[in-house]
């Protein structure tokens, strides 16, 4: 269980650190991570680093796509890992 966290983490960190690369490399012209990267890496544990990206950095915000797939992910990462901690404890 605690490597699962430590990947969650290190996913979102990871997704997190992606936007903030995509938006700077946005503000100088230059090459750009794809959307459907950033997308995935949200969908594989990365949903909070996804959100707090976007918001921190401000970007990709006004792509409602962005937003829908942060929060679903985020709903469903959230319920999946409070399963296996609950399920864990007892």
């Amino acid at each position: 269980m605690k490597y699962f966290l430590l990947f969650v983490l290190i996913m979102n960190a990871i997704t997190f650190t992606a936007f903030g690369i995509d938006k700077l490399k946005a503000v100088k012209g230059k090459w750009r991570i794809s959307e459907s990267t950033l997308l995935l890496l949200s969908l594989c544990f990365g949903s909070g680093g996804q959100l707090a990206g976007m918001k921190v950095f401000h970007h990709k915000t006004h792509k409602w796509y962005f937003w829908l797939m942060g929060i679903i992910s985020f709903i469903l990462h959230f319920g999946i890992l409070y399963i296996l901690l609950t399920k864990s404890i007892m």
